[in-house]
Order: structure tokens, then sequence, then C-alpha cells
């Protein structure tokens, strides 16, 4: 009851705090009349940076949405992208002491107070047990799924009501868009669930006696639904060459091993990571690579997974009518499409990441959201919504072509040899 009590209140203060983000959204809008110093989506995006997480997130599907949303406000949301602001960790040590209780001061020697890293959900805290293990502490923002449960009753109402107003504004759902969004922020806030991933992808690796690859060890006894205790991995992120190099004189070989190892994991594992951007795929100093952060992973439908095993066979052919077809069959489709015209999209959008070099890009982070903007624009524009989870595929390939291209630029991705581990080979 007294729980009950508690979410209401907060449910309230957030009800609030979005009513007063919105009328000082209001109030410097009519003030800007006057003055034209800022535009209407620059206005609205500082005020859902504001609001935090759940707001952040939606900033981000803008920024990602060019065939959703008008050119100016995806340029400015692009900036929500990269935005997370970090707690003090005076806030977070109230939820510690309730998760832990007695085990903070029992087993806990410190706890570093300056985050290691960032997210709109948690921060991550370096630490040392009492044993001298050293651990990292992902915390739960306090209060975050009170707030996304609040942000998304209000969303879901908004959405309804702009799709009754302007149907034909709409290139797909945006309901059951900001549905998939609010799926995956609520997973991410459950750690235990990340635990099991983590686990999960560990006994892939044991199974299959893969040492080159680790994930961090779970501290259970010392991890709750809102706090994850892990072990701590030491490196640099896979997008740093001299750190690399520093470590080990053949960073091909260990890319291509994590390479094989993740696309092993497609086929012989319940989950593969979603997420190894260059922050979540380490080097570790003592030569292994690291994957961490279980927190969005993917499982494979077989209508995903039939659609894959076309597109790998197709892509490094440069077959594209028949990329196009597989696109097809992993895609809802809204109308009939035009495989022709599909294909011929498909082919301008590859010659243009053929002919532009990461290693003279000054933000390659921002080129790959161009090409995932580009292959999101083509494929609505042709009637086509692609699930969670062949998106995240995507996401993924174009990390690992990053990697490629910094530190094994012979390396083919989806080569013979690998295609073969997981049933792709012909």
């Amino acid at each position: 009851m007294l729980q009950e009590v508690i979410t209401t209140m907060r449910s309230a203060k957030r009800i609030g705090q979005t009513s007063l983000a919105v009328n000082k959204l209001a109030f410097r809008w009519l003030r800007n009349q006057r003055t034209h110093r800022e535009t209407l989506p620059i206005m609205l995006r500082d005020t859902m940076q504001d609001l935090g997480s759940t707001y952040i997130k939606l900033g981000q599907l803008v920024a990602s949405s060019p065939t959703l949303f008008p050119d100016e406000y995806v340029e400015a949301f692009q900036f929500c992208l990269d935005q997370t602001r970090t707690l003090p960790f005076e806030e977070l040590e109230p939820l510690l002491e309730e998760e832990l209780g007695a085990r903070l001061k029992t087993r806990f020697k410190k706890i570093e107070r300056t985050p290691l890293a960032s997210a709109s959900i948690a921060q991550v805290h370096a630490a040392e047990l009492i044993n001298g293990d050293k651990v990292v502490i992902k915390i739960q923002k306090p209060g975050v799924r009170e707030i996304l449960e609040t942000d998304f009753q209000f969303l879901y109402f908004a959405t309804q009501l702009l799709e009754m107003l302007n149907t034909k504004a709409w290139k797909s759902s945006m309901l059951d868009i900001v549905q998939e969004i609010r799926n995956g922020m609520l997973e991410e806030c459950d750690f235990y669930q990340e635990a099991d991933n983590i686990e999960e992808f560990d006994r892939f690796l044991k199974g299959n006696h893969i040492e080159h690859v680790a994930v961090p060890a779970v501290y259970r006894d010392l991890s709750t639904e809102k706090i994850l205790v892990m072990e701590r991995f030491y490196g640099v992120p896979l997008t740093d060459v001299d750190g690399i190099r520093a470590i080990t004189t053949d960073p091909e070989v260990a890319l291509v091993k994590a390479l094989d190892t993740w696309f092993m994991s497609l086929k012989q594992c319940q989950i593969y990571h979603a997420d190894l951007h260059a922050g979540n795929c380490m080097m570790l100093n003592d030569g292994r690579v690291g994957f961490i952060d279980f927190g969005i992973v993917g499982r494979l439908s077989e209508c995903t997974w039939e659609g894959l095993m076309s597109f790998a066979v197709c892509i490094p052919a440069e077959d594209f009518d028949g990329v196009a077809l597989a696109l097809t069959k992993i895609g809802a489709t809204r109308k009939e499409v035009d495989l022709k015209l599909f294909a011929e999209d498909l082919r301008k959008l590859w010659s243009q990441l053929s002919s532009d070099d990461l290693l003279d890009n000054e933000d390659p982070d921002s080129f790959w959201r161009q090409v995932t903007v580009s292959f999101s624009s083509i494929s609505s524009r042709h009637g086509i919504r692609f699930p969670r989870e062949f998106t995240l595929l995507v996401k993924q390939f174009l990390y690992f072509d990053r990697y490629i291209r910094l530190l094994a630029p012979e390396v083919e991705m989806f080569d013979t040899e690998r295609m073969d581990i997981i049933g792709l080979g012909v």
C-alpha cells in the first residue's frame, strides 16, 4: 500500500514537471515571436532534454527519422544522440543503501564518486570490494521506471491524437514506434534480466570453448533489479588504434575472432549483443576482446533469420535485386513494393558507402548516423518498416564495419568462412 502511494505521488510529481515544462515552452515560444532568436525545433529539443530519459530517447527517434519529421527537427535533435546528463553521486546513494542495505558497508571498501559512464537509465561507478576485487556498479537512476510509465501514458494519448488528426502525415504507425521504445527501455530497467543476458552469453562462450572473447563476471549476491555489480574490465575501446597496438602486434586477429564469435552467437546463443559500440567493445589488457553492457540484446525470429541468410549471401555479390527481395521478407510492408526501384535505391546507397572513407571522417559517429538515416529513409519511401530485431542487426553491422576499416581493412565481414560458421555458406 505504501509503495502504491509513493508511486502515485511520483506520478503526480512527474505530471506536474511535464506540465511546467510545457508551460515554459509555450512562454518561450510566445516571447520568441517578438525576438525571433530561436527556432521551435531548438526550443522543443531543449524542453525534451530537461524532461530527461524518456524524452531524450524520443529526441533520438526524431534525429534518426527523416521520413517522419521535417528536416529542421531532424537536424536540431541530432544533439540528443550524444546527450546524457550525469547525476551527482549523492542522488544515487539513497538507492544504493535501500537496495544493498548492510552489504554496502560490509562488502564494499570504496566506491568512486565520479562515474565511468552515464546513460539515460543508469550510471556506472568503479568500486573495490573488501576482498580486493575491482568491480563496477551499474546504478539505476532514481524513479526511472515510474517516470517512464507516466511519460508513456501521456505519449500514448498524444500519439493517438496526432495520428487521428493527420493520418497521412505518418509513413508508419507512430503508436507502434512508441510501443517499441517503451518495451526496450523497460527491459533495460530490469538488471536481473541484464545479469541473465551476461550469464547466457558466458555459457555460450564456455560451451564453444571460446577464450579470446570475455564478458564480465556478475556478482549475483550484490545485484538487484536496480543495482548490477560486475567484474571490472581494463582495456581500450576498439576504435583506439594506438592503444590496441600497444596491447597486441596483431589487432586484425583479435578483431576477426571477436567478429566470428558475434556471428556465431546469432545462431548458437539465445541472445546476441545488440549494442557493441566502441564503449561496449574493448581490447582488454590481456589481449582478449571484452563485450560489456548487455542491456540491449537481440533475439532473432525465424523470419528475420531467413531474411538475414539471403541478405548475407547477396550483399558480398552486390546483388541488389536479391537484397531488396530479402529486405521485403524481413520488413512489414504497407503497400506493394517495386523491387526494381527499391534495388536501385539500395545500389546508390552502397555506392555512397564505398566512396566514403571513415578514416578521413572527422566525425565517424555522425557518418554512421547518416548511413542509418539514409537506409531508414529508403525503406520507408518504399513502404517497408523493419522489426526492432533487424534494426538492431543493421546497427551492429555498421559498428563492425567501422572496426574493420580501422583495424583490418582487408577483412570481408561476410566472407565465406564466416558465413559457414553460422550456416550461411553457399
